[in-house]
């Protein structure tokens, strides 16, 4: 089959379209023929070796963590799917999603649903998920005010949805070019650096390091609750905790209904065809993507 990943690890120059065999399914898993895959600031990452401690790959590998196509063959012990079903979910190991198959586990897919377009459920389980599992830990109360850095990011975007649906204050901590857009969602748009007015209830890091700890020193009080997707130690040091994923079809389809009901918009400003995998990936890597990224497979 056709994939794009790395022959080593290490910068852009090590990425390549690849000829691999068709994945098979282990126990628990999916085999998907892909129609969509997002692209993730972890895949730079990844092929970067940032990531090995927890990922650890062999070279020759595809790239991608997350897809949406149709069940070719179930692997066993899987219950729920069937050939042809159409699908969403993050994908397991080497077995990468921007190839023409990939290896999904069972336990972290969900049946896409039919109005919800394959290339915005592509983008679903990373970062849209993540935004929806540290909402739900910081769980504010209506009428809360809820500082993220990293507001206009993918995973940003989606928190910010979240929390003003459920009556938020956000401010939301970005560069100038995406201002307009938080202010669209009902975010207080706010630039890096600058001093945060009035109290924080709690605060959703994005980002970590410097900035996670230089906004947390410029608040006026002590917010009730500090989570990151970025920072395990920082945050642990400042009090808080890091962003407990929920890996589960369960949590999938909760966001894939919001999207459904028009309570989420991923915001896919780019689907590029998979001979442009290459491109797309810098565009992420540069940090000027504005929205998700898509590959379309198929």
């Amino acid at each position: 089959m056709k994939a794009y990943g790395f022959t080593r690890y290490g910068g852009p120059e090590n990425e390549a379209f690849l000829d691999l065999p068709v994945p098979e399914p282990g126990p628990g898993e999916l085999l998907v023929r892909v129609t969509a895959s997002g692209v993730n600031p972890a895949d730079w990452k990844v092929r970067a070796g940032l990531r090995r401690a927890e990922l650890p790959l062999e070279p020759p590998v595809a790239l991608g963590r997350e897809v949406a196509g149709s069940v070719e063959r179930v692997g066993a012990g899987v219950s729920g799917f069937s050939p042809g079903d159409e699908v969403f979910g993050g994908t397991v190991g080497s077995a990468g999603g921007w190839a023409e198959f990939a290896r999904v586990p069972a336990s972290f897919a969900a049946l896409r649903p039919s109005d919800v377009a394959p290339t915005d459920a592509a983008v679903l389980p990373v970062a849209a998920a993540t935004a929806y599992d540290a909402v739900v830990q910081l769980a504010p109360p209506p009428g809360a005010r809820v500082l993220v850095i990293g507001a206009g990011g993918g995973v940003g975007l989606a928190a910010v949805q979240l929390a003003v649906a459920r009556g938020v204050d956000v401010v939301g901590v970005a560069s100038a070019g995406k201002h307009e857009l938080l202010a669209e969602l009902g975010a207080t748009p706010l630039a890096p650096g600058a001093e945060v007015p009035g109290r924080v209830d709690a605060v959703l890091d994005l980002v970590g390091g410097d900035a996670l700890r230089s906004a947390v020193a410029g608040l006026g009080g002590s917010p009730s609750a500090i989570v990151s997707a970025a920072d395990r130690a920082g945050v642990a040091m400042l009090g808080g905790q890091a962003v407990a994923r929920v890996r589960s079809g369960e949590r999938l389809a909760a966001v894939a209904r919001l999207v459904a009901e028009g309570a989420l918009d991923p915001h896919v400003t780019q689907v590029r065809p998979f001979d442009e995998a290459g491109s797309a990936l810098a565009v992420v890597e540069g940090g000027h993507a504005l929205g998700k990224v898509v590959l379309r497979i198929e």
